[in-house]
């Protein structure tokens, strides 16, 4: 992909919960890549027709400031987060999440995302004052504070994110993002559905997908 022009966004994280992590025998979440192209903006409508099973997943954003690298303590991993944001990310479930390695291959289903932008006031992670409320179909379907059930604790996350990429010769760099991990199980949506996400005190964001044809 990047050979052929497109450019590098950041990185997804992906089954970090407890009951994932001991479902996929795994020690820590799955890390995808994001591409710049794969960016939607809030309020527009998708079409999935060709895709498997949709789903659309509400997700914190974390934002880099620094670099970080590999084995950095809490302390500095902390400093690295410029801010956080909302995501919606929209994924195509085409192969069984129990095979760990297809679902890599796949880069765990990700097509497209959704962003609210930056919020410098949650700089080093802080999640105090945040609280999520996932709509669809304009009828609130979650009300949560508790970002870190389904995903695992965001700094540890963060630091693993940094770990493993650095076995690869890469580097998390400052500008990039990472899409911590759906909040909620995934929400598979039908043709002609919304779905709207607002991370409260930020701006909402949302996504509509196309009437069946």
């Amino acid at each position: 992909m990047l050979a052929a022009g497109k450019k590098p966004l950041g990185w997804k994280l992906a089954f970090g919960g407890p009951a994932a992590l001991e479902r996929l025998r795994i020690n820590a979440p799955l890390v995808g890549f994001l591409m710049a192209d794969a960016v939607v903006a809030s309020g527009s409508t998708i079409s999935f027709t060709g895709w498997n099973k949709p789903a659309a997943e509400p997700e914190l954003t974390v934002y880099l400031g620094k670099d970080l690298a590999a084995g950095a303590d809490r302390k500095t991993t902390m400093s690295a987060i410029a801010g956080l944001g909302a995501a919606i990310e929209l994924a195509d479930v085409d192969h069984p999440s129990d095979d760990v390695e297809g679902t890599l291959a796949r880069n765990i289903y990700q097509r497209h995302i959704i962003l609210s932008g930056c919020n410098l006031t949650y700089a080093g992670g802080n999640l105090a004052g945040l609280n999520a409320r996932v709509f669809r179909n304009g009828a609130e379907m979650v009300n949560t504070s508790d970002f870190e059930a389904l995903t695992g604790e965001l700094i540890t996350n963060l630091s693993h994110v940094a770990d493993l990429l650095a076995q690869f010769g890469e580097t998390l760099r400052a500008g990039q993002i990472i899409i911590a991990g759906s909040i909620t199980p995934p929400i598979w949506v039908a043709p002609g559905e919304p779905i709207g996400f607002h991370l409260e005190p930020l701006q909402p964001i949302s996504i509509y997908f196309a009437a069946a044809p």
